[in-house]
């Protein structure tokens, strides 16, 4: 493990130019998803951040207030701390900025999510699992032209249909190319969110 802008990360190089950024969910680290990250494209390189934020102990990406409301202060001071990571670290492990995917679950696909609605050009692509609508910027930038994947579960009990079709809509708004999934299962990813998220990566 080694720091970089005082995120503590894992980075795994890879034999392709391809690179998964893992961000993992509440009460995970910066081991969690790469197994999955393997799974999904065993040639690509994974860069995977911890969350610096604890609650109860647990990491995570951005304070929230409760289940489902986030302290909005403090998630776009850590999505502008990611984003820079993003950028240094592309630049220290000379990956290239165009071949990198955002691969998230829960919170980390939320904070994935804010990225491309705050910081456009950092994500061109990203797989969102089980996203919820993190913010709504009060200026929209319609240049975002990222390519994602939003993979919810049909049974969760945390993100309603509703919700994720709202973040679909606000992305489109913000001029990403978004396709919207739900798999048969719960929060929980399942074999059929890989499934589809290897099919969705094939095309790239």
């Amino acid at each position: 493990m080694s720091t970089l802008l005082d995120f503590v990360h894992e980075f795994v190089p890879g034999s392709s130019p391809r690179t998964l950024l893992l961000l993992h969910g509440t009460g995970g680290n910066e081991r969690d998803l790469l197994a999955l990250g393997q799974s999904l494209d065993p040639a690509a390189a994974l860069l995977s951040p911890r969350g610096r934020v604890l609650e109860n102990g647990m990491p995570r990406f951005f304070r929230r207030l409760a289940e489902g409301v986030f302290d909005l202060d403090d998630l776009k001071t850590r999505t502008d701390e990611l984003a820079r990571f993003v950028v240094a670290a592309t630049e220290q492990y000379r990956l290239d900025p165009a071949q990198l995917i955002a691969v998230g679950y829960s919170n980390g696909a939320n904070i994935a999510a804010s990225i491309l609605l705050l910081r456009p050009g950092i994500l061109p692509r990203a797989i969102l699992f089980r996203a919820m609508v993190p913010l709504v910027p009060e200026q929209l930038s319609a240049e975002n032209k990222a390519d994602v994947l939003i993979a919810e579960g049909e049974r969760d009990p945390i993100v309603s249909r509703d919700e994720a079709h709202r973040l679909a809509a606000l992305l489109r708004q913000a001029g990403a190319q978004v396709t919207l999934h739900f798999a048969r299962a719960d929060h929980s990813l399942s074999t059929q969110d890989i499934d589809v998220a290897q099919r969705w990566l094939a095309q790239f």
